[in-house]
């Protein structure tokens, strides 16, 4: 299993999109990029720590590859969006890939560019790539929420 994380606004909508792609074995939703050690929800709400509100994946290189999961994170989100999403606002909604190795790295940089040069976006695209830092697993009630509402909803 290869590990990948990635910050494209609230994390529950990114966590329930991931969830559903074949490949993909397990997520989970958190806070990475940040100065604070062991940051709760309150902290990174209060714009102090410097953390995004990301998913982490677990997915198997042999059904699905970085560069479609990278395809996925750029469709799911506004890349030119500097610290927003929607109506979401703040650094911990920012737009960045957190990269877990060289190879990464190396795919997500060409990625980006390539969207760039498409023209699909008339402004640039801000997402930052980074290499991963301390994970912080957000509280449980947040893990898998979509996923929980719709089933609370079900009769």
């Amino acid at each position: 299993m290869e590990t990948a994380t990635f910050g494209a606004g609230c994390f529950w909508k990114v966590e329930d999109v991931f969830r559903q792609v074949k490949g993909v074995a397990s997520t989970s939703v958190g806070y990475m990029g940040g100065h604070f050690p062991n940051p709760s929800y309150l902290d990174v709400l209060s714009r102090v720590t410097g953390h995004a509100e990301v998913v982490q994946l677990q997915y198997d290189l042999n059904v699905v590859s970085y560069s479609e999961l990278l395809d996925i994170f750029w469709s799911i989100h506004d890349p030119t969006q500097l610290n927003r999403q929607g109506a979401d606002r703040g650094e911990q909604y920012r737009s960045v890939i957190f990269y877990h190795s060289r190879q990464q790295e190396i795919i997500a940089r060409a990625s980006k560019q390539k969207l760039q040069q498409s023209g699909r976006f008339d402004q640039e695209i801000v997402t930052q790539i980074k290499p991963a830092s301390e994970y912080y697993l957000a509280q449980e009630s947040d893990q898998q929420y979509f996923e929980k509402k719709r089933a609370s909803f079900k009769i």
